[in-house]
């Protein structure tokens, strides 16, 4: 197989942007998706970017950002909250695949976050697991309310803030490369009717913070 050349952090956010308008307008290209690539990539796998997302079922990755086999390096879990599971499968894309853009990804009518604003207005958290799910949401819908943002929309960019923070903070190897520029770190929160995402934080992408 040839050598893949690994695209720069901004390269990578390009790509999936690229993806992203091509899917909301409805002319995605499907790229990647056929026999010759499932066989390129057989041998190994260079994802440029990873992926941590909500596990919601409107929210496939590839899909949304136009993308297809090896493209991308995907972690998901219910309103994209982290253990140390995901922060070494995050860690393992960036550090051992060599993945220059790690994007969280965000969604409105999120059922964590919702549950989360639930639990703190009635006081009553869900049962099993899900409430460890709620919990972990829970910091940032306090950071919202605190900060004055009680709508739907700004709670959402404030728990995709919070975990591109986290990340950053938990992952010594994530900051590294970061800090030196050979990766970089995006929250964007999608919208289930248009498929746009829309950029709300940006750590290591100067160009991309602006927008």
């Amino acid at each position: 197989m040839a050598e893949i050349k690994t695209p720069s952090p901004e390269q990578a956010f390009e790509l999936l942007l690229a993806g992203n308008h091509r899917f909301v307008a409805g002319v995605p290209e499907h790229p990647n998706q056929d026999a010759t690539r499932r066989a390129e990539i057989a041998p190994a796998q260079r994802p440029f970017a990873v992926v941590f997302g909500c596990s919601d079922s409107r929210l496939a990755a590839e899909i949304i950002f136009d993308r297809g086999l090896g493209d991308l390096f995907v972690v998901r879990t219910a309103g994209h909250v982290m253990g140390a599971e995901v922060l070494g499968s995050i860690e393992y894309g960036v550090d051992v695949l060599d993945s220059p853009l790690v994007l969280v990804l965000g969604h409105d009518s999120c059922g964590a976050v919702a549950a989360a604003c639930a639990a703190l207005e009635g006081g009553m958290a869900p049962s099993g697991y899900v409430r460890d799910v709620v919990e972990r949401v829970t910091p940032s819908v306090l950071a919202a309310r605190a900060a004055g943002r009680v709508e739907p929309d700004e709670i959402l960019a404030e728990h995709v803030r919070h975990t591109v923070e986290l990340l950053l903070d938990r992952s010594r190897v994530l900051a590294e490369r970061v800090e030196d520029g050979r990766a970089a770190v995006v929250g964007l929160c999608y919208r289930l009717a248009d498929g746009s995402a829309q950029v709300v934080a940006a750590r290591g992408l100067d160009a991309v913070a602006r927008r």
